[in-house]
């Protein structure tokens, strides 16, 4: 079966503001600090350039960066731990987040 034209996967599509801005609005689930979700939600969805647009539009909100999770861990925390996230956690780290 063909793939469809409209359903192909396009991996590295520079996105528009409004398309990185959805992430700032997703709700979080009972227990989890709003603003670490939805900055994990950003950084497991975009691509580094994106993430770091992504977070000058997260910090214009007065959002934090260093929010954590409901086990207390930052995310940039969580993400020094994986080892293609290097660059992912640069970004956050420039931004003002800390462990």
């Amino acid at each position: 079966m063909a793939e469809r034209k409209d359903k192909k996967k396009v991996i590295g599509e520079p996105m528009t503001d409004e398309q990185i801005k959805v992430f700032l609005d997703f709700p979080s689930e009972d227990g989890v600090n709003e603003d670490f979700h939805v900055l994990e939600k950003a950084y497991r969805a975009l691509r580094v350039e994106d993430f770091e647009r992504f977070l000058v539009f997260f910090k214009d909100q007065g959002r934090d960066l260093n929010a954590r999770d409901p086990q207390g861990r930052t995310l940039l925390t969580h993400i020094e731990r994986h080892p293609r996230s290097t660059d992912y956690a640069n970004t956050l780290r420039q931004a003002g987040g800390s462990e």
